[in-house]
């Protein structure tokens, strides 16, 4: 059988100086990922859904402890119902290889403090959506889906998550142990309309690439995507974030994850005009609008899902922001639901009418 070309991706993160808490986690995992081995535990590759362009992707995944199961089993437990908290007990693989297998050729990189692969790979694959392989210490070679964006496509989406394609109402203190310890995809109740107008926007647009944008970390990615495909969205890149310290602080910024995650999207695509989707009760107005005036080219509207007013209660008021569209063109919609997003937007030319 002949051998695959090879490429090799150096990954390694640079040296710094870890926060405190940064080093204690390590300690712990290392003490947990020891532990976990001796009981037979072995490395498992959680593919996550990436996108690219022309002669590049961008690879996510993470590689975590796990007992071993054969193929069936391993099929029949990704549709399982898991409750959020079990994502967390699985025991992440710090600064492992994994072998990325796109193309017809093999790239070696390594994962981080989190036993997260997020990695840019020159290569060149067929537009639309391709399937990668991914494995890492011998493990069972997985299956990832990567959107290869046509460079001739001009329109994008990308939407939050929580409160805006999701209904959570809960006081934001407890929300993030709510969502991530508690419950199951099944438990989450989508927000009206919000799926419809998805559909026919990615419709209007063929080759419309979709980005669902979170501060949630990557440990609820499986439950995130599972929520996503039950209640008919779009398949899209999930884009998370870590969870707990970071190398320089005590807690990651959620804030600056999506800061960064548009500018990262301006750069890759700087053709597409992206529609951002997010609600009023966190911080999206104000990202969206520090991002339309940078980048005014890039934007083609804003959609802002109203929270009603016992959801903006529980989420801390809503955003204070005002003139938050000022010094651009773009457009900005409001509405309670994605049906009078849908209305809106069917008006501004940027959705055609029901046929």
């Amino acid at each position: 059988m002949a051998r695959r070309p090879r490429g090799t991706l150096t990954a390694a993160e640079p040296v710094q100086l870890l926060h405190r808490a940064a080093r204690v986690e390590d300690a712990l995992h290392r003490f947990r990922e020891a532990r976990a081995r001796k009981r037979g535990l072995t490395p498992t590759v959680i593919p996550y859904s990436g996108y690219g362009s022309s002669g590049w992707v961008r690879v996510l995944c993470r590689v975590l402890l796990t007992r071993p199961a054969g193929a069936e089993e391993a099929e029949k437990a990704r549709y399982r119902s898991i409750r959020g908290w079990r994502s967390f007990t699985s025991v992440p693989v710090n600064h492992t290889e994994v072998t990325i297998i796109a193309g017809g050729r093999e790239f070696r990189v390594t994962t981080d403090r989190g036993g997260v692969v997020d990695t840019r790979v020159d290569v060149n694959l067929p537009f639309g959506w391709n399937t990668i392989q991914l494995t890492s210490e011998g493990s069972a070679i997985v299956d990832a889906r990567i959107y290869v964006v046509d460079p001739s496509v001009e329109f994008g989406m990308v939407s939050d998550i929580d409160d805006t394609v999701m209904v959570t109402a809960l006081p934001r203190p407890f929300l993030a142990a709510w969502n991530t310890f508690v419950l199951d995809e099944h438990a989450r109740r989508p927000v009206p309309g919000m799926a419809v107008l998805y559909e026919r926007l990615a419709r209007a647009h063929p080759g419309t690439p979709v980005i669902y944008l979170s501060t949630g970390a990557w440990n609820v990615a499986p439950t995130l995507s599972r929520f996503l495909s039950r209640n008919l969205y779009p398949a899209g890149a999930l884009l998370l974030t870590d969870w707990g310290p970071t190398h320089d602080r005590l807690f990651r910024s959620g804030r600056e994850h999506k800061r960064e995650t548009l500018e990262r999207l301006a750069q890759e695509f700087p053709r597409l005009r992206w529609l951002l989707v997010g609600d009023d009760g966190q911080h999206d107005e104000e990202l969206y609008g520090d991002f339309a005036r940078d980048h005014e080219l890039n934007v083609a509207a804003v959609c802002i899902r109203q929270l009603s007013t016992g959801e903006a209660v529980f989420a801390g008021g809503r955003s204070s922001v005002e003139e938050h569209g000022a010094g651009t063109s773009v457009p900005w919609f409001y509405a309670p639901d994605g049906a009078g997003l849908s209305e809106q937007l069917t008006e501004a030319g940027l959705l055609p009418e029901f046929s």
